[in-house]
């Protein structure tokens, strides 16, 4: 299997060196990363090496999402029982929903769920989930995205949602074992799969109705978002910007870029951005090579804010072997934006790609 940034993740705080990755709340706007140089600030005048363009983004800013998707209401009754075929190919019948606890390292899940008006049968969730109106649930992981056997039996769910991005898979099977319904889905991320995804939870928790329903209205708001962020993309000074999205974890030593295949690609499409990770043919998640990121001459770095907080801040980025020598390290133009919802897609996807939208191309 592909070493994917859940793997990542689970395997460094296995090793109990990694702490709270999400939860994390979303600060407000810092400085400013956008804007035209002035002459007080002659690294804003220099050009990427790579395009030969003034790079105009200059500081760092937090993008906040103006809200969490609302769910559907009112909220559909289950029609149980149901029986679904999962990722891994077997058959798994559920007949009650009215116990759900859905795990995943993104919390896309648990917001699914939510956002199909179920949020009030859900008992327990994990540490990703940043649903204000879920932040009351008993936390079934630790150490991060460690699952909690007993914390997890102690909650007596009905169903059990899961994927193979959280860990690890013996309690999982354990979970099979005592007679719970465990249904394991894709744990890919990216635009093209936020509908399949919705419609997969919706299936195994009987309401497919609601399912299609929540999945067009995501849809048309993805649509609108992206009409939003091309918007701002050309009226910017910064269009056309050279992109990378670090993976960091100050703590345990773990530094990845993520390249093709990893979700940020998709991201930094629809933020009208030059993926360089993509440029330089980096597939998936590798450790962060200092040659090769200077090679790839971004003119922003995107992160999750836990793991920008977890290197010291702006500064403490700029230790990481080759960010000072690129245009973004230079001008410390850095996007961040709270771990649980800048990769995790879904139905809180909209949300995600009209704050970053506003934080990539806002002014000074």
């Amino acid at each position: 299997m592909q070493l994917s940034p859940p793997l990542i993740r689970h395997r460094a705080h296995s090793a109990g060196l990694l702490p709270v990755v999400v939860s994390l709340v979303v600060s407000l706007v810092a400085s400013a990363c956008g804007g035209g140089a002035s002459s007080e600030s002659p690294a804003a005048q220099s050009e990427s090496p790579a395009s030969g363009l003034a790079t105009k983004c200059v500081g760092h800013r937090t993008a906040e999402a103006e809200g969490w998707v609302e769910p559907l209401r009112p909220g559909p009754e289950p029609n149980l029982p149901v029986t679904v075929t999962d990722v891994t190919g077997q058959s798994v019948t559920i007949d009650d929903a009215s116990r759900i606890l859905a795990l995943d390292t993104y919390g896309t899940l648990a917001t699914t769920v939510y956002a199909l008006g179920l949020g009030d049968r859900l008992v327990g969730r994990d540490i990703s989930t940043g649903v204000p109106a879920l932040g009351g649930l008993p936390v079934v992981t630790a150490n991060g995205h460690e699952l909690q056997a007993e914390a997890i039996l102690d909650l007596d769910p009905s169903v059990i949602l899961t994927d193979y991005s959280i860990g690890p898979l013996e309690v999982q099977l354990q979970m099979k074992d005592a007679g719970i319904p465990v249904v394991i889905l894709d744990d890919h991320r990216s635009r093209a799969t936020i509908g399949e995804q919705i419609l997969a939870v919706a299936a195994a928790l009987g309401v497919s109705e609601a399912g299609e329903k929540l999945a067009s209205k995501v849809e048309a708001d993805i649509v609108a978002a992206e009409a939003e962020v091309a918007a701002l993309a050309e009226a910017s000074p910064m269009k056309d910007l050279r992109m990378v999205f670090l993976y960091l974890r100050g703590t345990a030593g773990v530094f990845y870029w993520f390249g093709e295949g990893s979700g940020a690609d998709d991201l930094i499409a629809s933020l009208g951005g030059v993926d360089v990770a993509k440029q330089v043919e980096l597939d998936g998640y590798k450790p962060i090579n200092a040659e090769g990121l200077v090679k790839a001459a971004p003119d922003m770095f995107l992160l999750m804010s836990g793991g920008l907080e977890s290197v010291g801040g702006v500064s403490g980025l700029a230790e990481i072997p080759g960010v000072a020598e690129t245009q973004a390290g230079v001008n410390e133009c850095v996007v961040d934006m709270a771990d649980s919802q800048i990769l995790s897609f879904g139905p809180q996807y909209p949300a995600t790609l009209s704050a970053l939208g506003r934080a990539v191309f806002a002014e000074n």
